[in-house]
């Protein structure tokens, strides 16, 4: 009887083996590995759709950078320009009059501009043409002004140069943003793998919750033949029907966790069809090494921590280079040079035109500021103290978090590896206690530690499992780099 009763026990303990979740209550369960959630999460989770359109916002950015140094085409006018009014007039004596003014202007003016980032200059070309009809005149009313062509400088002297500066910082943000870009992706793969291992957890507890109402439920029938027989006290069955009742309240709390993860799962990966899902765990576990100097490197090269540290110092530099600018001297130089006529008709504003220049240097001299051109450029140079002090920290820091990552990874390797082995040791054991309970060897205190040393490891290793592949994107994260391929991981191309 002893050995029959043990066989049926065995068979409830053999779906233990799987790490699935049970078909009774998820029938036609979709099936998922690690990798798919993670593929999946980086197709169309919220949080991908939320790095793609940041990182595209960016692109644009980027364009739009690019386009300031190249040249700029622009026709603009006005078509036309109406005006019936009393305005003021000085007459030639000096005095004031108002007189009564009726006219229509129209104008249009095609510019071809280009920056000169070297210099913080502006060249254009310029051609326009312009009309005006003076409704009260008796004669003559429409004239033409034309400017075929012209050509404008303007060039600040000893200021401060936005655009060289922006030249060395916008190519710097945009690879922050590609790596960036890079690294939410191995941030959603973590955050996936969190997500995936919560709701394994909860179909493995779900599992065995259900195999315990099944065992208690026949070593309480077995015990009630015992107790009958008197072979055990009333505690010892009183003990076993608290077991079956626990087991039971157990498997209410294990199906409304399961139904809990799955739905934030769902909501994760941004699924909204109504299908159960099935988790496998991970067998395939990488197999490579992970040297503490290349990790280091790896991260020096291809985190975006590193090009920021870079932007950052930059930044400082250039709020330097700005405060030395508008604090001390600065001239500008305005220089014009072109062609131009009028006349009644608009073929004749072109014909035989004359010359048109112009030059201008303005200067501004600080003579007496009260020491504020002094305390803007010390809090200038302070500033630049302080973020190259603050970079410094930073990357000691970032060298000692990668350092500290590898070290932890192989830490949970040996730590996953022991757990499969405690997990494969505690079954094992639970198998030997139950039949020799079965046999009248043993207590039921020993089953009892027996069956929660097994439920433990069982968990226990499944953590393992979440610890290790959560390290393993932590660490391609961090360095921006696949160890397996000993290979940098892709950026988005642009």
């Amino acid at each position: 009887m002893n050995r029959f009763l043990l066989a049926v026990l065995y068979f409830l303990i053999i779906p233990q083996l799987c790490f699935t979740a049970p078909a009774k209550d998820l029938p036609k369960a979709k099936l998922l590995t690690l990798d798919a959630v993670i593929e999946l999460a980086k197709e169309q989770s919220p949080k991908f759709r939320y790095a793609e359109v940041l990182f595209e916002n960016k692109q644009w950015q980027y364009k739009t950078y690019r386009s300031n140094f190249l040249p700029q085409l622009n026709l603009n006018g006005v078509l036309p320009e109406y005006n019936k009014t009393i305005e003021p007039r000085l007459t030639d004596k000096g005095s004031l009059i108002f007189i009564n003014t009726h006219n229509a202007s129209s104008s249009m003016q095609l510019s071809l501009g280009q920056e000169i980032w070297p210099t913080g200059g502006y060249i254009s070309i310029n051609s326009n043409l312009k009309r005006i009809d003076d409704f009260q005149a008796d004669i003559n009313r429409t004239r033409y002004s034309s400017v075929p062509a012209t050509i404008t400088l303007t060039q600040p002297i000893f200021g401060f140069n936005n655009r060289a500066w922006d030249r060395k910082i916008s190519p710097l943000r945009y690879e922050e943003a590609k790596r960036d870009y890079r690294e939410e992706m191995e941030e959603i793969a973590k955050e996936a793998t969190n997500h995936f291992f919560n709701l394994l957890l909860s179909q493995i507890s779900y599992q065995i919750a259900e195999r315990n109402i099944a065992i208690n439920d026949t070593l309480y029938k077995v015990a009630e033949k015992k107790f009958e027989d008197g072979k055990i006290p009333e505690n010892e069955l009183l003990q076993m029907e608290l077991a079956l009742l626990n087991s039971e309240q157990n498997l209410d709390q294990a199906k409304l966790d399961v139904e809990a993860n799955t739905l934030k799962l769902k909501v994760f990966l941004g699924v909204t069809d109504n299908y159960p899902i099935e988790l496998a765990a991970p067998s395939d576990i990488p197999q490579f090494e992970v040297d503490e100097e290349i990790a280091l490197e790896q991260a020096s090269h291809n985190r975006q921590r590193v090009i920021g540290f870079k932007r950052e110092l930059l930044e400082a530099e250039m709020r330097l280079a700005k405060a030395k600018g508008e604090t001390g001297f600065s001239a500008n130089l305005f220089a014009s040079f072109g062609l131009t006529q009028q006349s009644l008709e608009v073929q004749e504003a072109y014909n035989d035109p004359s010359q048109q220049q112009r030059v201008r240097l303005g200067f501004n001299i600080p003579v007496m500021d009260w020491g504020r051109a002094e305390a803007i450029l010390g809090t200038a140079k302070a500033n630049h103290t302080l973020t190259k002090a603050n970079i410094e920290l930073q990357q000691n820091s970032f060298e000692q978090e990668v350092y500290l990552q590898v070290k932890r990874f192989k830490v949970l390797r040996k730590q996953m590896e022991g757990a499969k082995r405690a997990d494969e040791i505690a079954k094992k054991r639970y198998q030997i206690t139950l039949s020799r309970y079965l046999d009248n060897k043993i207590g039921l205190i020993d089953l009892n530690i027996a069956t929660e040393e097994r439920d433990k490891a069982s968990r226990s290793y499944v953590t393992s499992l979440r610890n290790f592949w959560v390290a393993y994107y932590t660490l391609r994260s961090l360095t921006l780099y696949d160890f397996e391929t000993n290979q940098p991981l892709a950026l988005p191309a642009g």
